[in-house]
């Protein structure tokens, strides 16, 4: 065990799960490790939860509120391991799952290899998580897993990766301009960054959904504008490797897939995702409805049927989280 990982974890208002997550950062089996947790001026008693780990070895530091970005770019700099683990302060890792990935490493890669895993999402129990394989769960080239992940509408779990100093260097720090998709941007140039991307089924980790802290609920003019950015930087980071018609195809699936974010109330975005699609080659369609969206927008116009929409969707993951809490009955017993 001679590389050193740095488990990066930012943190803002996660006094709930922080202590969590921390736990699960230093139940790896793979003992070369730091972790390092800068508490994003949070308002709450995240930074008092955080520092009774520090008995147990733990840096905790501590900034003005800066956005997620900025709390992973103050990890980074005091990071001294070998290879990175970012991890946010509502997830878990599996606690070998660093082990996992360090002898992947270890057998012949490149410190260009970026190394990814499995992971399942989960409300309130990770034992409750599904570990669902889809098309990114290979190993492959970086322009296939970015055509991949545009095409097909995929994501990957930040926290599943594990990054090398080298790579990480070499990518570049994250945006902090970024208030929504800074996740996303990055992985993307990572991935641009990398030789190939490695796929470890056995390194596992714990996605928290339905959490209503979550940037990605944010759907302001100033958090959409940040969202197109993104997108606009993604599609740069694949034209780079390869400018293509396969590259151009995916990057307008990319951009008909995120339209509904944008349509019909952010106009000057819309027109935007237009023009860039057709700088592409490609075109966009309006987005598709529902029938149960399209009755709404008849009686309530389009952005009272999306807040609608939004308020019906907050209200199922408050259901869906009220019975993770439960446990399931083993199948096979219901079954008898």
């Amino acid at each position: 065990m001679s590389e050193l990982v740095s488990i990066l974890i930012p943190a803002y208002n996660a006094e709930r799960w922080i202590g969590g997550t921390i736990e699960s950062a230093l139940a790896q089996s793979w003992n070369r490790k730091e972790v390092i947790v800068v508490d994003d001026g949070s308002t709450d008693h995240t930074l008092k939860v955080a520092k009774r780990f520090e008995a147990k070895g733990i840096v905790v530091l501590t900034q003005g509120n800066q956005g997620a970005a900025a709390a992973r770019n103050t990890a980074l700099r005091a990071a001294q391991g070998s290879y990175m683990q970012f991890l946010d302060a509502d997830d878990l890792l599996h606690p070998d799952k660093l082990t996992h990935q360090i002898r992947q490493a270890e057998d012949g890669g490149s410190s260009r290899t970026l190394l990814t895993g499995s992971w399942g999402r989960f409300f309130v129990r990770h034992d409750h998580a599904s570990l669902t394989p889809d098309s990114l769960w290979q190993d492959l080239s970086p322009v296939d897993w970015l055509v991949t992940k545009f095409t097909q509408n995929k994501f990957m779990f930040p926290a599943s990766w594990l990054v090398s100093r080298h790579l990480v260097e070499a990518a570049g720090p994250w945006d902090e301009s970024l208030s929504m998709d800074d996740d996303g941007e990055y992985m993307c140039r990572l991935v641009a960054t990398s030789c190939c991307v490695k796929f470890v089924p056995r390194a596992r980790c714990y996605y928290r959904i339905g959490n209503p802290s979550s940037l990605s609920s944010q759907t302001s003019a100033s958090a959409m504008r940040s969202e197109f950015h993104s997108i606009r930087l993604c599609i740069d980071h694949l034209l780079s490797l390869e400018d293509s018609a396969k590259t151009r195809h995916a990057c307008v699936r990319l951009l008909q897939d995120n339209l509904p974010q944008f349509y019909p109330e952010h106009s000057d975005l819309v027109a935007q995702s237009h023009s860039l699609a057709h700088s592409l080659c490609g075109a966009l369609h309006t987005p598709r409805e529902r029938a149960h969206f399209k009755l709404f927008r008849s009686v309530l116009g389009w952005q009272r049927a999306k807040q609608l929409r939004g308020r019906l969707n907050a209200t199922k993951l408050s259901l869906r989280r009220t019975l993770d809490r439960l446990p399931r009955l083993d199948r096979r017993a219901g079954s008898n």
